[in-house]
């Protein structure tokens, strides 16, 4: 899939040499509701008349296909700008619970011993229990310091803003939960330890703070709009893979490529990435209690997502987006029990998919 979509962006840049120099306007809402691309911000702000000081507001709705473990995602975002040099808005990100029930492993001989008659059984929890939670609240807020071509043709324009996610449960905050379920269950089964109560989720509260670098380039030879930023964030893939352990520097960005299709509208194959934490609070050595949920540490990979966004070229009123996003497969692994009589392995590891290597989004901007 990512090899075909990157033979995509190359043909089109082939093909744009003789595309006529125009200006271009094709950012709008990211699933987090600000001014962007489909997952990361831009320098950029909702373009608001000129003369007037607030914009007209821009609405937006986002849909993501993880349904298999994460869940599905749809988020509903408002954003408003003022004088064309800055932004705010709100972002509802509602959850719809995954799919994944548990499993059994059958471990035999490769555990045991092509020798022996005894079989470890494994049981692997649902790791849907983990996004256990209705959502969350996303506010977020941007302020231009520098406008694309402001001092010259080929300066890029410079932004800085802020991102505060709060009723964030997922994954850290349902952790202590899980883990003491599968530490009463082992208790219950084996009579070596005594059930401890299941506490509730816990509600986290997360941000990040960031710096996006952003130039649009409508002219020959080949038109781009390019996008690279740095944030400081203590979260895991945006909230939605929970609290990570620190707050911390993670880069990201994104290359466009515009198409014009007839009409004053043009579509923008495009690619991004945005490094992720490695890990997040809960999964790890350091388990509420009982059996960790990922021996050592789980290891996330940098998001990356590959999209289509269509949109007017001018003064754009709407945009359309959809694409491919890669997340995360197999972050680790998770110990369990395998109830077996002394002298037989106690334990096997059991590998922890979130089977969402290749997630399907969508999203609808509009403004007023």
């Amino acid at each position: 899939m990512r090899l075909t979509v990157s033979l995509k962006l190359i043909l089109c840049v082939l093909l744009l040499g003789a595309l006529p120099a125009s200006r271009l306007t094709a950012q709008y809402l990211t699933l987090e509701g600000q001014t962007g691309g489909f997952l990361t911000p831009t320098a950029y702000v909702v373009y608001a008349e000129k003369g007037q000081f607030f914009s007209h507001p821009a609405i937006g709705f986002h849909f993501i296909n993880a349904s298999a473990v994460i869940g599905n995602i749809e988020t509903f975002s408002i954003t408003e700008s003022f004088a064309s040099r800055a932004e705010a808005g709100y972002t509802r990100s509602v959850h719809q619970f995954g799919n994944s029930g548990p499993s059994t492993n059958v471990m035999a001989n490769a555990v045991l011993g092509s020798t022996s008659s005894a079989t470890a059984v494994a049981v692997q929890p649902d790791f849907s229990q983990l996004w256990n939670a209705n959502g969350m609240n996303v506010f977020h807020g941007k302020v231009v310091l520098i406008n694309d071509g402001q001092f010259g043709l080929w300066m890029p324009g410079v932004a800085v803003g802020g991102v505060v996610r709060t009723g964030d449960k997922f994954v850290t905050g349902e952790a202590g939960p899980v883990a003491v379920q599968l530490y009463d269950q082992y208790c219950l089964k084996t009579s070596l330890c005594i059930p401890a109560a299941v506490p509730d989720a816990k509600s986290y509260t997360n941000g990040d703070v960031y710096i996006a670098v952003t130039k649009t380039w409508a002219k020959k030879p080949v038109p781009f709009l390019a996008n690279i930023g740095w944030k400081a964030t203590n979260a895991t893939i945006f909230g939605i893979g929970g609290q990570s352990t620190r707050f911390g520097g993670r880069l990201f960005g994104g290359l466009g490529i515009p198409l014009p299709i007839g009409h004053g509208i043009v579509a923008v194959p495009s690619a991004g990435f945005t490094q992720e934490p490695r890990t997040s609070k809960g999964l790890g050595p350091n388990p509420p209690a009982g059996i960790p949920l990922v021996a050592g540490k789980a290891d996330l990979p940098t998001t990356m997502d590959y999209a289509i966004r269509v949109t007017q070229r001018e003064k754009p009123h709407f945009a359309f987006d959809i694409g491919i996003g890669q997340v995360a497969g197999n972050i680790g692994s998770i110990p369990s029990p395998t109830y077996l009589p002394a002298g037989y392995p106690q334990v096997v590891y059991v590998p922890v998919n979130l089977q969402a290597r290749h997630v399907v989004g969508m999203g609808i901007s509009y403004r007023y």
